[in-house]
């Protein structure tokens, strides 16, 4: 089963003449909604000292993070909120009775089946028993290369991805190719262990060790659970195995330069450079032997990975596939092993006290299997077309307001002015909801299977991407669900998709105030927008073919201003002797900086040349600063925060929030001044677009 992670009082009386500068002009009257949390404020914190404390300190001091929750804040407020109303239209799915076959019918039976803990408990193990089976059965080297390819699963955008995270060996990701745009081609991902990253493995943090002794104990209860003999010792060997396999990988860091994932490997290829594993074999049980070339994202990982496949015992390969087996499949065993597995990744590796209640977590496992149908449903209840079109309108301010930036970069050369230019007028934005929705018609859903449920529905995604292969590129298909709380920019489609469930408030309301509007939901619009001018959009021209469209001067420009952010963000830290890492945070930061920027130019554009009204005692700018830092509220557990760090290209959200230090129009709102932690001499502060 797949865990989710989660990648977020009254009006304020003593905003008066005698409350500090940064607190703005007296109030006036307030509007119907300015789409700011006032009781949130902490007046006590100067802006310029700690704006995301100022932002959001009233709230964090009465804040609490729900028991079942690592974290809590703005964007869970909106997921809570997402989760009850898809909650009400799954459990609703029944109601009248639908068709056999109807994508509603199999939502309802998805969820029945989930929430039978009676039948789980009564089926054990024996859902998992052909795959167990086809383990135990392994008795060389060519077993192993064709159980191994039949596991291979449809992986993350490696471009956009948190991480790369499968406990399959490998994973599969099929878009068009790099250098060419026409065609879909199948990229080949590094995976292989069950703990979050290769960094829980190989790192020598105190806290660190303690999750290896932690994890150690898990799996040997779980193979106990399973009733596998010798389970200490089983353990042992599949810890030393993922242990080899983490240090076969690559770094985040050295995963995210696309430069390095460009390798288009022949069979040949395969056989001459990762030698170790029967490629042929693994291809065939994967389905992809009819592929001329797959393209290797991370090639030293590949090598590595393989040639332990030659030189790892057989054994230890069946001991560590039958744990994996058991591993991902536990949530939806009976509940001895969803307890085991919920200690250690819910407790022990993000704080979580307790788990989620059955409803919830049934929820959240019909919206990632059946999610486009679950999708069509939500968006016809609860994202109407007005919606949609004030969306889109904003965009289209966005990227007006991009597009005239451009003209005036004085050092962007008219080369890579053009090219930029040809990239926005192509942009592709997608706004709540694909034009096309996911056919489902071959999935079998039972009532009275939830495991199998699951496995089918992984496998049905499996075959979706692998039917992509050889035909058109589809530059319009969305990598998200309507109702996920997040956006994304996909550099090799040239497009951005804003699901509906991240378009409502505080992020986008309708009703508040333009300021609130554009400092949220603009940001986060922005932010994606400029995803395809940065350190890898650079690297994608308009048709998403892979070439780099600056002219070295104007790339030198632009390292030399992120290398600035990458130091700049390295100050800060998260936890006591822990620093966020600058350099695998460092696309998103620029994003960030670059979306306010771009959001901040598009309200006062849109104020048609007016003053913003002073509101509640606020000034627009105020009101749009603000607004950017109450979406960043969160608090987060201590080992959820560990989490986020080594795996996460993410910073922390209190850290972006911090973001408006760059921007010269904050220092004014708020009257910052020389000497206060947060401020930055002008040619301190990075300027992109």
């Amino acid at each position: 089963m797949q865990r989710t992670r989660w990648i977020l009082s009254a009006a304020i009386a003593a905003v008066l003449c005698s409350a500090p500068a940064w607190a703005a002009t007296p109030p006036m009257p307030r509007a119907p909604d300015i789409g700011i949390d006032l009781g949130g404020i902490d007046l006590a914190v100067r802006p310029g000292d700690n704006f995301f404390d100022y932002a959001n300190g009233g709230w964090l001091k009465t804040a609490q993070i729900p028991a079942d929750r690592s974290s809590t804040g703005t964007f869970l407020k909106i997921f809570e909120l997402t989760e009850q109303h898809t909650a009400d239209l799954i459990r609703n799915a029944g109601a009248n009775h639908p068709a056999a076959g109807s994508d509603t019918r199999r939502i309802a039976d998805y969820y029945a089946a989930y929430m039978d803990e009676a039948a789980i408990e009564k089926h054990g193990l024996a859902p998992l028993k052909p795959e167990l089976s086809a383990i135990d059965a392994i008795a060389s080297k060519d077993d192993l290369a064709r159980v191994l390819g039949s596991r291979l699963r449809a992986d993350v955008d490696p471009i956009n991805a948190t991480n790369f995270h499968t406990e399959n060996l490998f994973g599969l990701f099929v878009t068009q190719g790099l250098e060419d745009p026409s065609h879909t081609i199948a990229y080949l991902l590094q995976g292989g262990l069950a703990m979050p990253s290769r960094d829980y493995y190989l790192s020598s943090d105190a806290h660190m060790a303690e999750f290896r002794a932690r994890y150690r104990t898990y799996v040997a209860a779980l193979l106990k659970q399973a009733g596998i003999a010798d389970a200490d010792a089983k353990a042992n060997t599949v810890i030393d195995l993922e242990t080899k396999i983490a240090k076969a990988q690559e770094s985040l860091i050295a995963s995210q330069d696309v430069h390095k994932a460009n390798n288009l490997w022949t069979a040949a290829d395969f056989a001459q450079k990762a030698p170790g594993l029967d490629w042929a074999a693994y291809f065939k049980a994967a389905g992809l032997d009819g592929q001329k070339q797959i393209d290797v994202w991370q090639p030293t990982a590949t090598t590595g990975l393989a040639a332990l496949v030659g030189s790892e015992p057989l054994d230890a390969w069946k001991t560590l596939l039958a744990f994996h087996t058991l591993d991902a499949a536990a949530p939806l065993l009976p509940k001895a092993y969803a307890d085991l597995s919920f200690d250690f990744y819910g407790h022990t590796l993000q704080g979580t006290p307790e788990q989620q209640p059955r409803w919830k977590r049934a929820v959240g496992a019909t919206n990632t299997d059946l999610g486009d149908a679950v999708g069509e449903l939500y968006v016809k209840k609860y994202f109407p077309a007005s919606s949609k079109a004030e969306v889109q309108q904003l965009v289209k301010n966005l990227i007006a307001a991009f597009d005239e930036r451009l003209d005036t970069l004085s050092w962007m050369t008219p080369a890579t002015r053009a090219k930029a230019k040809e990239k926005l007028v192509t942009l592709k934005v997608g706004v709540g909801y694909p034009e096309k929705w996911r056919d489902y018609a071959t999935l079998k859903v039972s009532a009275d299977d939830p495991l199998g449920n699951h496995l089918r529905a992984v496998k049905h995604e499996y075959e979706h991407q692998l039917a992509k292969l050889g035909q058109p590129v589809d530059r319009g298909e969305w990598w998200m669900t309507p109702q996920t709380v997040n956006a994304v920019n996909l550099p090799l489609q040239n497009a951005l998709n804003f699901p509906a469930a991240i378009l409502q408030p505080p992020f986008f309301d309708p009703k508040a105030d333009p300021a609130a509007n554009y400092g949220a939901i603009g940001a986060i619009i922005g932010h994606e927008i400029s995803h395809s001018f940065d350190n890898t959009g650079a690297d994608f021209d308009a048709q998403g073919k892979m070439e780099n469209w600056w002219t070295p001067a104007d790339e030198a420009h632009f390292k030399s201003a992120t290398a600035q952010l990458a130091k700049q963000f390295g100050k800060y830290e998260a936890l006591p002797g822990l620093h966020v890492d600058g350099e695998q945070t460092l696309g998103e930061n620029i994003a960030d900086v670059s979306g306010l920027t771009i959001a901040y130019l598009a309200y006062h554009k849109s104020l048609g040349g007016k003053p913003a009204p002073v509101v509640d005692g606020l000034s627009g700018d105020q009101r749009f600063f603000l607004a950017f830092g109450q979406a960043w509220r969160s608090k987060m557990r201590e080992a959820a925060m560990r989490q986020r760090l080594a795996t996460d290209v993410h910073a922390p959200a209190q850290f972006r929030a911090l973001t408006v230090r760059n921007l010269d129009a904050w220092y004014p709102a708020f009257d910052v001044k020389p000497g206060q932690k947060l401020y930055l001499a002008p040619d301190q502060r990075v300027k992109i677009w």
